[in-house]
């Protein structure tokens, strides 16, 4: 007898037939699929590792910049290399010559700058605090190697070359190559600077100006109550932040007074009057008072491109878009006002009344009345100081002993009370009405007055300033679109 199966059981049997097939290929793809992970997560793992290399080579980058800045990260052994070590025509510091060349000159097997973390010392420097890798940044990985050589291209400073390695099972490396620039504002070499003459005699105060670590330069005369009031130059000064007020002797080690004219003094009880060997008076017309000059159109341009633009108007507002018209414009205090230390505004540029050169019928007044700003404030017109609190307690490091530029010659010190941490400059007059500390220094093209009572003007000057240095201006700064991955 023949069996005939029926036609549905010949077709379940196909669908069978396919399903275990399917089921096969499908075992194959997956124990395939398993293979390649396994093989791949080495290849993973080495990307990612090479992957935070690069970004820690790139935050090498801001450390670098930041040597240039910062003198409590600069590595005391390269401190000099990296100040300024050119003369531009006026003779001031600058990083390029006469003709413009960077004083960079090395190539990359030669570079003027090479530190491996090979070598011990090279070693504290790249992946220890205060100026290497530290807390998070060594967590993550090490640097291996700095290199800075001169620029790939006239008007830059030049070449630095960066690789930092990252921590994992199989340690990746990664180089990174950008170019530095520079902007090359004049350096300002005096605590006190006025380009007329400079009264600081008055009967209701004891000493109206107060001037540690750096010179006074008065263009005119300077006329004082006692002699006495004038800071006596001593090598054995001590360095500290106490007011001369509550020093037994007014002495410090920086301090000279450089007058255009004659010195005058109100009270001479003894009838004499012995000048001390740091006054030095008729500098005028040679040799010379030397005014630093900071040229209007030149920080105008700075600030439109690396700080901050103002307009003032006549009720003394700040315009932030430079138009007064459509701009109500906010007060100073608003937007000068630094809440902590360390919150710097950077160059901040007040521009006259009409946006033009300073002219004596285009000067506004701006009223800074803050209890602590942390900028380079120059304003284009004339300046009122009133602070309103008790000030900031800032760390700074004092100038190196005179005649030396050694990182180690400088002292930390605490400064109380401070108002203004940085510059001051008036195209103008500054006028003091209540009592004011600055760490920085102060500059007008007028005259620096104290009202009709004249409170303490106290300044402790920031000798970074002499080399042209100043924090919140990227005085040197990573030039943009030169990042390169080198390997």
């Amino acid at each position: 007898m023949k069996i005939r199966r029926h036609p549905l059981v010949e077709n379940r049997g196909h669908v069978l037939l396919a399903s275990l097939m399917l089921v096969i290929m499908l075992s194959l793809l997956s124990m395939t699929a398993l293979y390649l992970v396994g093989q791949d997560a080495p290849g993973i793992s080495a990307m990612r590792e090479h992957g935070q290399a690069q970004q820690l080579a790139d935050a090498a980058t801001e450390l670098v910049v930041s040597w240039f800045h910062d003198a409590s990260t600069t590595p005391a052994s390269i401190a000099d290399l990296l100040t300024k070590r050119r003369a531009d025509a006026t003779g001031a510091p600058s990083f390029f010559d006469t003709d413009g060349r960077s004083q960079f000159t090395g190539t990359p097997d030669r570079p003027d700058l090479l530190l491996e973390a090979v070598n011990e010392d090279d070693d504290r420097i790249l992946n220890r605090a205060p100026s290497g890798f530290s807390g998070p940044l060594s967590e993550m990985g090490r640097l291996e190697m700095i290199k800075l050589y001169a620029p790939v291209e006239p008007g830059l400073l030049g070449t630095v070359e960066v690789t930092a390695s990252a921590r994992g099972s199989r340690p990746t490396a990664s180089t990174i190559r950008f170019q530095l620039g520079a902007v090359d504002l004049p350096p300002v070499r005096a605590a006190v600077q006025t380009g007329q003459g400079l009264s600081v005699s008055s009967p209701e105060t004891e000493r109206p100006l107060l001037v540690h670590w750096g010179d006074t330069r008065v263009m005119g005369d300077m006329a004082i109550n006692r002699m006495d009031d004038l800071v006596v130059k001593s090598t054995t000064a001590s360095i500290n932040g106490q007011s001369y007020d509550t020093m037994g002797k007014v002495e410090d080690r920086w301090v000279d007074y450089w007058i255009g004219g004659n010195l005058s003094v109100l009270s001479t009880p003894d009838g004499t009057m012995s000048v001390p060997q740091n006054v030095h008076t008729r500098q005028e017309p040679t040799p010379g008072a030397r005014l630093d000059r900071w040229d209007y159109d030149l920080l105008k341009k700075t600030a439109q491109r690396y700080g901050t633009y103002y307009r003032l108007d006549r009720d003394g507002r700040l315009h932030e878009l430079g138009s007064i018209e459509s701009d109500p414009g906010r007060s100073p205090s608003e937007l000068l006002v630094s809440l902590t230390v360390g919150q710097s505004h950077g160059l901040v540029f007040i521009d006259t009344l009409d946006g033009e050169t300073p002219r004596s019928d285009n000067l506004g007044t701006l009223v800074v009345d803050g209890d602590y700003v942390e900028a380079l404030l120059v304003v284009q017109g004339h300046v009122l100081v009133k602070p309103s609190g008790p000030g900031r307690s800032v760390t700074v490091l004092s100038p190196p002993p005179e005649g030396t530029s050694a990182l180690s010659g400088r002292i930390p010190v605490t400064l109380p009370g401070i108002h203004l941490n940085g510059m001051l400059y008036a195209a103008g007059n500054i006028t003091v009405e209540r009592q004011t500390r600055i760490f920085g220094a102060v500059m007008t093209s007028g005259t620096l007055t104290g009202g009709t009572r004249p409170p303490s003007l106290e300044i402790w000057y920031n000798w970074d300033f002499s080399k042209g240095l100043f924090r919140g201006l990227p005085v040197v700064y990573r030039a943009s679109s030169t990042w390169q991955p080198k390997y």
